[in-house]
């Protein structure tokens, strides 16, 4: 249920607008209190008034509202509202979000909002594709807006693909799982790792790979919306740090080992999704190594095994590592479960058509000593919270 949370629903200009009416209908039986904004372009599929005799509230269309005190009416809905809603948000106005443009209602608001937002994108299958489109999406997904994406289907212009406007019912269940979430870890100190190490090999070379941190960075946010205290631990990303946990930047994997052990003591539970290099070299080059040779050798160490040393504590954490396999998954993440001594491994393909490395969707199989639970395809941050609920109930099945 969302019984009186303000929801500030916004409406751009597509075909979709009518399931924005049937999104407006669920709110308000879901016990939320539901307004409406609308662009111009909206306006021209479905009249405001409809919205009106659903929400029971005036529908907000001018950016400056003669009504509202000092013409000021985008700031007083604002701050009024629990979670900001754009569904369906059209291309155009991705754009203007992700490079901070505010020249209506809707992308003000945005500027002005302090709520989570979140976005259910509707537009032809080849705009969601194009290049300029995935990288606004990029930029929202790390200033921290939440997507809920498309759909595949038919689409209004008679073609198939990726585009289609998320269904009412799963935006409501979405919302009803992210703000009325067990606070089942309160109280809880939980650290994480995320993101990729970088080991030198001289000033301008590096060793690393292909982790993009996204799925640490959601389970950070999880985890925090349980009730948990977080620490996240991060290695080299392209996100921003996220909002109300306390944030480590690292570069190395022995940087990060001194981060975790630094903080370990009264951790209740870690959770290493960090990719951390294996190995690191053992000389770095003080200036950069130049191509006078058609071969070159790198003599590498093994770095320290953060993991394993956390399980290896006398008295450990709860301890869920992470393992992207390209063949044998569930050998060898049982293999890595048992020998480093964790409680918990999530394991997932990497190198396949979806899911994996710098994908917005992944897939997770869970493993514990007698136990395992497939987590299916679908948003990293929805992924997280499923694995965040699983967590918890293993933690305390252990205690």
């Amino acid at each position: 249920m969302l019984a009186h949370k303000k929801i500030l629903l916004a409406v751009t200009g597509g075909i979709a607008v009518y399931k924005s009416l049937e999104l407006t209908r669920q709110l308000k039986k879901q016990g939320a209190e539901v307004r409406v904004v609308m662009t111009k372009s909206a306006t021209a599929f479905i009249q405001p008034l409809s919205f009106q005799a659903l929400s029971g509230h005036s529908v907000h269309c001018e950016l400056l509202d003669v009504e509202a005190e000092n013409a000021m009416g985008h700031i007083e809905l604002a701050r009024w509202a629990d979670v900001f809603v754009i569904a369906p948000a059209t291309a155009n106005t991705l754009a203007k979000m992700a490079h901070g443009l505010a020249d209506d209602l809707v992308s003000t608001l945005y500027l002005a909002a302090t709520c989570p937002v979140y976005v259910a994108p509707a537009m032809n299958h080849v705009m969601w594709n194009h290049p300029a489109m995935q990288a606004n999406l990029k930029i929202l997904q790390n200033h921290n807006v939440n997507l809920i994406a498309p759909e595949s289907g038919e689409q209004a212009c008679g073609e198939v693909g990726i585009g289609r406007m998320a269904e009412p019912e799963t935006i409501c269940q979405r919302l009803i799982s992210d703000l009325t979430m067990p606070q089942s870890l309160a109280n809880l100190n939980v650290i994480i790792t995320a993101g990729a190490t970088r080991e030198p090999l001289d000033p301008v070379r590096y060793l690393t790979n292909r982790s993009s941190g996204k799925m640490g960075y959601a389970l950070a946010l999880a985890a925090k919306k349980a009730g948990a205290n977080v620490l996240l631990i991060s290695g080299v990303t392209q996100l921003s740090a996220p909002k109300n946990c306390n944030f480590i930047l690292v570069e190395t994997a022995e940087q990060m080992h001194i981060a975790v052990f630094e903080n370990i003591e009264n951790c209740d539970i870690f959770i290493g999704a960090a990719a951390v290099a294996d190995y690191r070299p053992i000389e770095i080059g003080e200036k950069k190594i130049k191509k006078n040779s058609d071969q070159i050798t790198l003599t590498l160490e093994k770095n320290p095994d953060i993991l394993a040393d956390v399980a290896a504590l006398e008295n450990p954490p709860f301890t869920v590592g992470f393992a992207a396999e390209t063949n044998d998954l569930e050998h060898y993440a049982r293999d890595k479960l048992n020998r480093k001594k964790l409680n918990m491994i999530a394991a997932n393909w990497v190198g396949r058509e979806k899911g994996g490395f710098e994908r917005d969707e992944n897939a997770l199989d869970v493993f514990w000593q007698d136990g395992k639970k497939s987590l299916t395809m679908t948003d990293k941050s929805e992924l997280a919270r499923q694995l965040i609920a699983l967590i918890h109930e293993r933690f305390h099945a252990k205690n």
